[in-house]
């Protein structure tokens, strides 16, 4: 990527990250100081100050560790490995305030979900075209004796429906079984084969053994070959090569290498318009290999205006986010553990693809986000805000409060652990990162769909 677009998504990430932080901790601040609360600190992030200023006896700061921030407020328990000793003999708030500002911090980070969620129904959202078609398959392979083909639709995946290859995974990622249930849609008729799943070396989960039937996209054009030349450019989709329909860009490429010192015939799509070209492929002694001088594309999206509605980009969030729950509680069967998930590395990094492809696919993960840090801080266990409104219900249905030192180490306790658990994510999240600059470096197409495309006749090369 060029500099300035480093510093524009590099700004973008830290802009959208910390207000997902500052919403969170504005909530605890301002129902703390609704209820009349002591206020000492503000902090976004972690660790040792970037900089910091007083302002009404608080002290404001930004640092350095971007994993969360706190407000310290010392009537609430507080952990001294995240906040600091606090200062002074001061009484406890009553038990509804604690809950009250305990609360208010996830629920800002819900009325920030659906603000945003507003916002993409309004502008639209990129969708990524990828249907649950089956590519090339083959006939001596498992799944080619079992009947599968290619140019099949799936539809269902262990009983559940399938609209895209992100679908299909999910499903197959979270299934209990190695053997899972897929129904395909062939000649308008439903074929349901039981096919083995295999397991990726790299990362441990469960994968179907199929291609999709994708039409590659042109990513980019090299300068002085034979694609540029004969007028092909970014954004164009392959249809045909050489008189073959392609069906991805594995099949295109093993066909543009048999037409090498040939002319051939080559249609594609742009701006939904057929047009013909004839160009003839070039033998590249360094890939041994014929080709025409093109990268395709990483994605292909196209833009769904007006967008989902906020009811169902909410719905979609907590689906994923229950499904998720079941393959961690069923890690034996799913393949899916802690080193799987995500810290603020890893959110990071997503983050920061998102920006570069468009900048509404990086609204849409705020949207998860804001939904994840609201329901995940109000987990029961302290030094979370579900912790404290616990101790504060205990409080209000025993009548007696739990002793502030035990409270205290405990939180502390699990301020630690819960620092562990960062580092040990943070630590796979590091080991991904190549994945997320290929991610980076590749290129997008983002398409706005018109009402009535045009019918269009080929043109002469």
């Amino acid at each position: 990527m060029e500099p300035l677009t480093w510093l524009y998504v590099g700004g973008a990430v830290l802009l959208l990250f910390g207000a997902s932080i500052f919403v969170h901790e504005y909530g605890h601040y301002w129902m703390a100081r609704r209820r009349r609360m002591i206020v000492l600190g503000f902090a976004i992030g972690f660790g040792p100050k970037i900089f910091s200023w007083f302002r009404d006896g608080i002290e404001w700061s930004v640092r350095w560790i971007p994993a969360g921030g706190f407000v310290k407020l010392p009537q609430m328990i507080t952990s001294e490995a995240i906040e600091g000793k606090a200062s002074g003999d001061i009484p406890p708030a009553s038990p509804w305030s604690r809950i009250l500002v305990a609360l208010a911090g996830p629920v800002m980070n819900l009325i920030f979900a659906l603000a945003i969620a507003c916002v993409i129904w309004v502008i639209g959202l990129p969708i990524l075209v990828n249907p649950p078609v089956i590519g090339p398959v083959d006939a001596t392979s498992t799944e080619g004796k079992l009947g599968v083909r290619g140019g099949d639709r799936i539809v269902e995946v262990n009983g559940h429906r399938v609209n895209s290859w992100q679908d299909i995974n999910l499903e197959v990622i979270t299934a209990l079984t190695n053997v899972v249930p897929v129904t395909v849609e062939r000649g308008g008729q439903r074929i349901t084969f039981q096919l083995p799943t295999k397991r990726s070396e790299a990362l441990g989960l469960k994968w179907l053994d199929l291609e999709p039937q994708e039409r590659p996209i042109i990513g980019l054009v090299q300068p002085g070959m034979p694609a540029e030349k004969v007028g092909l450019k970014t954004g164009d989709k392959f249809l045909s090569f050489d008189g073959v329909y392609v069906l991805n860009q594995e099949h295109l490429s093993e066909v543009i290498n048999k037409g090498q010192g040939r002319p051939c015939e080559v249609v594609v799509e742009r701006d939904g318009k057929k047009l013909e070209f004839t160009v003839t492929p070039v033998f590249d002694a360094e890939a041994k290999r014929g080709r025409i001088g093109v990268g395709f594309a990483g994605g292909h999206y196209e833009v769904q205006r007006p967008g989902p509605n906020p009811i169902e980009q909410f719905s979609k969030v907590l689906n994923l986010m229950g499904k998720t729950f079941s393959a961690l509680f069923h890690s034996k069967e799913t393949g899916v553990t802690a080193k799987d998930m995500s810290g603020p590395v890893g959110i990071l990094g997503k983050l920061a693809v998102d920006v570069n492809t468009d900048y509404r696919l990086a609204l849409d993960f705020m949207v998860m986000l804001n939904i994840n840090l609201a329901l995940l801080n109000l987990l029961p266990l302290p030094v979370l805000d579900g912790g404290h409104i616990l101790m504060a219900l205990y409080e209000l249905i025993t009548r007696r409060r739990v002793g502030v030192r035990f409270q205290e180490v405990v939180t502390t306790g699990f301020a630690v652990l819960l620092i562990s658990f960062m580092l040990y994510v943070t630590f796979y999240d590091i080991r991904r990162a190549s994945l997320f600059g290929q991610l980076l470096r590749q290129k997008n197409v983002i398409e706005h769909p018109v009402a009535t495309p045009e019918k269009a006749s080929p043109t002469p090369p």
